[in-house]
């Protein structure tokens, strides 16, 4: 089985990196490893990944500090070079992934051989309807997020790819010091440039927070404008759809609709995030629990082996 590591770049995400790294940690198959990247944070992030490796010394969770440069993709780039799995999976730190994650992952690869980048949709969990909104969200991905005639395009808070793909591109994608790219599509732009298959697939499913939207106007449409600026830097790839023109079109009802989710959630003191896999958590638990006592020994089984 191909081995999984995780790459988590922070920076000030103390409200939601507990809960990443429990969703990372909660898994049907552990990962390799788990790489928290901090990368210059002002805030308790490192002293919450500190004290959860603290409480959960069996994990692999690693804390590690980009500090010489300020940004998403240097950060990234760190904790892919320190990355030591067949496979370098990435999300970001407010994400939740699904209690199978790691397995998928692995098995997509190993299914696979000549799949290079695999991505998958995600669930809102901090939207209502959320099971309902990760359909739209595979029906849209699976259709309209690809480039250079169907190759789909990786989703940064949902990613994966084998570590011999990043060593080939490691030192050509883009740097974007100007920081108006989006880094995943640049990813994928770069496999695609080396002929390197990406693919997608359902069964690999990550929730996200829908916070973007809660964005000013200027600030949202900025950030689509990343889709653009992408591809313009990248003039011999090309796509057929452009995703941020939906993306655009909803953004004024869930601009509203946003925070009013946010004071129900609060009001009722639910935690998203944590309660984003819950069943599914639950399930593992008890099938985990099962299995300790069907190995745990009978009192007459004790004796017997112990000769008493």
């Amino acid at each position: 089985m191909l081995t999984v590591s995780i790459i988590i770049p922070a920076w000030n995400e103390a409200e939601r990196i507990r809960d990443c790294l429990l969703n990372a940690t909660r898994q049907t198959v552990m990962p390799y490893e788990v790489l928290v990247v901090d990368n210059r944070s002002t805030d308790d992030t490192c002293a919450i990944v500190e004290q959860f490796i603290a409480e959960h010394p069996d994990a692999p969770v690693k804390l590690l500090h980009q500090n010489d440069e300020q940004g998403l993709i240097p950060t990234r780039n760190y904790g892919f070079n320190h990355a030591t799995g067949d496979v370098l999976g990435r999300f970001d730190a407010d994400c939740m992934i699904r209690p199978d994650w790691v397995e998928v992952v692995s098995g997509i690869f190993t299914e696979d051989a000549d799949a290079m980048g695999a991505t998958g949709p995600v669930m809102y969990y901090d939207m209502p309807s959320r099971h309902f909104g990760l359909r739209g969200d595979n029906s849209l991905r699976k259709r309209i997020y690809r480039a250079d005639g169907g190759q789909p395009l990786l989703f940064g808070s949902n990613m994966a790819l084998r570590a011999t793909a990043w060593q080939q591109i490691a030192n050509e994608v883009c740097r974007d010091k100007a920081d108006v790219m989006h880094e995943d599509i640049d990813v994928s732009l770069h496999l695609m440039g080396r002929n390197l298959k990406t693919v997608y697939s359902p069964r690999m499913i990550a929730a996200m927070s829908a916070r973007r939207m809660d964005t000013s106007l200027g600030s949202f449409l900025n950030y689509m404008r990343r889709f653009k600026n992408t591809f313009n830097a990248h003039p011999q790839h090309w796509r057929k759809h452009k995703p941020e023109v939906l993306f655009t079109a909803m953004y004024p009802v869930m601009h509203l609709f946003y925070p009013v989710w946010q004071k129900v959630l609060d009001s009722a003191d639910i935690n998203p995030a944590e309660a984003a896999w819950i069943n599914e958590q639950m399930k593992l638990a008890e099938a985990e629990g099962k299995k300790l006592y069907d190995e745990t020994p009978t009192d007459e089984e004790y004796d017997e082996k112990h000769g008493k």
